[in-house]
């Protein structure tokens, strides 16, 4: 049963990239509800998980700073790679984008492996929790792989690095599942990574899915397209937990 959730989580994500690659002509709008959907993900999903796990053990106050840690951490990175970006030339450009759009889609497909691997995990506690955890992943693998297209068609136009790292990011959960048959970790570490990864999704949707939806496009239908990509993922978790 395990493995039939990973080829649906597989399905889910590929057939999510695939509505976003062939509707470029609508990137706008796609753009606006994946940053909706990913500042979901992580407001209604990721963060309250991540708190439940790490209360037990630390202060409400310790697991919100590992978001923050995840944030600023993420805010980092992605400013040398930018600062890096600007000291070349035009070609050069062209590769250092390319080159953040596969470190964004890399960060997206290590959540995906996470989701496997916390569906597994929940899984050895009971069915009954395995199945609630596997519907919330489902529920918004679709977007995760439409977030993956997006962040990297945002900084690079080559279609065919955004199909590999669709697959990528369809096959992560896959891997996540088996690794929790192999591996354990426990409930604070788990926590403690979902909060950090709560904080990533915070920067990439307001830092970079956000304004490139706004730009040079009517506010009025992107803000709308973002509102709706937080409600749907709002529906989603409520629902599948």
């Amino acid at each position: 049963m395990v493995f039939l959730i990973g080829i649906a989580a597989f399905a889910s994500t590929f057939f999510g990239g695939l509505f976003a690659l062939y509707l470029k002509d609508r990137l706008h709008l796609i753009l606006g509800f994946s940053a909706g959907a990913v500042i979901g993900v992580a407001f209604f999903d990721l963060m309250p998980e991540a708190l439940g796990l790490i209360s037990p053990h630390y202060s409400m106050f310790f697991g919100t700073s590992m978001v923050a840690v995840g944030f600023g951490l993420y805010l980092l990175i992605d400013r040398v790679i930018v600062l890096h970006r600007d000291h070349h030339d035009d070609d050069s450009d062209a590769h250092s984008h390319s080159g953040r759009g596969s470190w964004l889609a890399g960060t997206l497909s290590i959540h995906s492996f996470l989701d496997g691997l916390g569906i597994g995990l929940a899984f050895h506690v009971s069915p009954a929790i395995g199945f609630i955890v596997a519907a919330a992943v489902l529920t918004h693998d679709f977007s995760d792989g439409i977030n993956t297209i997006n962040v990297v068609l945002r900084n690079s136009p080559d279609r065919r690095q955004a199909m590999r790292w669709l697959i990528v990011d369809a096959i992560a959960p896959v891997v996540g599942i088996i690794a929790s048959m192999l591996i354990s970790v426990s409930d604070l570490t788990l926590g403690i990574l979902l909060a950090i990864f709560s904080g990533f999704f915070l920067y990439i949707g307001t830092s970079d899915l956000l304004p490139e939806s706004h730009h040079g496009h009517p506010v009025r239908f992107t803000t709308f397209a973002t509102i709706a990509g937080m409600g749907v993922m709002y529906l989603a978790v409520h629902f599948a937990g």
